[in-house]
């Protein structure tokens, strides 16, 4: 009778709690709107902030406003082309200043659209879960 006495307030908690646990709002995504650019071909090759290489023809990106190794949703403003790609550096200050939000790999950017313009508005998305094919 004892050991019943201590189970049932027991059950009765956890119950409470996994209850909590699904009730308990999810963090929301950043969201950042703003001009985004691309690397210049002569970079092809450098260390990125992650340690690994750049390349042009690979997708990723560089931000200051997302930790590395996120991965985001950018979306063209000008033509609403989608792309998802990989923070994997970190812009350099003077771009920053400059208001850029982003800047993309060749390929990223020619996906979305604006290599001959050289730079776009854009809409960064952070992807909390990267398995989500849904996102495009």
């Amino acid at each position: 009778m004892k050991l019943l006495s201590c189970f049932i307030p027991a059950m009765f908690f956890c119950i409470i709690a996994m209850s909590q646990d699904a009730n308990t709002p999810q963090r929301k995504p950043k969201v950042i709107i703003g001009v985004a650019s691309f690397y210049s071909s002569n970079l092809d090759g450098t260390e990125t902030s992650t340690g690994e290489r750049y390349r042009n023809l690979k997708m990723s990106a560089a931000s200051n406003h997302f930790k590395l190794n996120t991965w985001v949703k950018i979306t063209n403003l000008r033509n609403n082309k989608v792309i998802r790609v990989r923070i994997n550096d970190h812009m350099h200050v003077r771009m920053a200043k400059k208001g850029r939000v982003v800047d993309l790999s060749r390929t990223a950017a020619k996906q979305l659209g604006f290599i001959s313009r050289g730079l776009t508005r854009v809409k960064v998305e952070e992807i909390l879960d990267p398995k989500d094919q849904r996102l495009l």
